[in-house]
């Protein structure tokens, strides 16, 4: 897995040490050992999530500016593990509210050494952002509205929302609160991945 993992990183031209890959590929062990018993993706193929959860994960990255982050309705820690081990330097809050996704964080973050994430298990209205966050992260969640309403009291002044989205969501985005607007979109390459993949990067407006 570990061959194959670099070669896609190469066609997305990503460039990650050999412990990052190796971390990576052990996530990837571990979301395959614990999804049979959790239940944790409906993804269950390795080669499968090397692709549809590493690599749409990561290739967010550039496009992230700050050091503190909240990933909402982390599920099994995506897009947050993943991020967390590209960018050892910046800290991922992670937030599910279900207790066996978290046990399962809590099992990532102690066999890979992850220090930069902190598994939380918290419906997201009632999180304290304190301090604020200078992102927040969403893969698969509601609607833009529902992200931005349910998660508005998270980014801090200078903060961003930051949703990973299939097709461009534009009638989503239409429909946006007029407090936010959309500062970019972006469409995202990931290799080998059938279907399209965008960034909605949202900006919360100073009323």
């Amino acid at each position: 897995m570990f061959n194959k993992l670099s070669r896609l990183l190469d066609d997305a031209s990503i460039s990650l040490t050999d412990h990052q890959i190796n971390q990576l590929v052990a996530y990837v062990d571990m979301l395959n050992k614990w999804n049979k018993a959790y239940n944790l993706t409906s993804v269950r193929d390795p080669n499968e999530m090397l692709v549809r959860h590493i690599l749409d994960s990561i290739v967010v990255a550039p496009h992230l500016q700050g050091e503190r982050f909240i990933d909402v309705g982390t599920g099994p820690g995506l897009p947050g593990i993943p991020l967390s081990i590209v960018l050892p330097d910046a800290q991922f809050t992670l937030l599910d509210s279900l207790g066996k996704r978290v046990r399962f964080l809590r099992q990532v973050q102690h066999e890979l050494k992850l220090e930069n994430i902190h598994p939380v298990q918290s419906r997201v209205e009632a999180f304290p952002a304190e301090p604020p966050f200078d992102g927040v992260i969403s893969r698969a969640f509601a609607s833009l509205t529902d992200m931005v309403e349910w998660c508005h009291h998270l980014p801090g002044e200078a903060g961003r929302f930051y949703a990973l989205k299939g097709q461009l969501p534009d009638e989503e985005i239409a429909a946006l609160p007029v407090e936010f607007s959309v500062e970019s979109t972006l469409k995202l390459r990931v290799p080998q991945l059938d279907g399209e993949r965008h960034l909605v990067i949202i900006r919360p407006d100073k009323v």
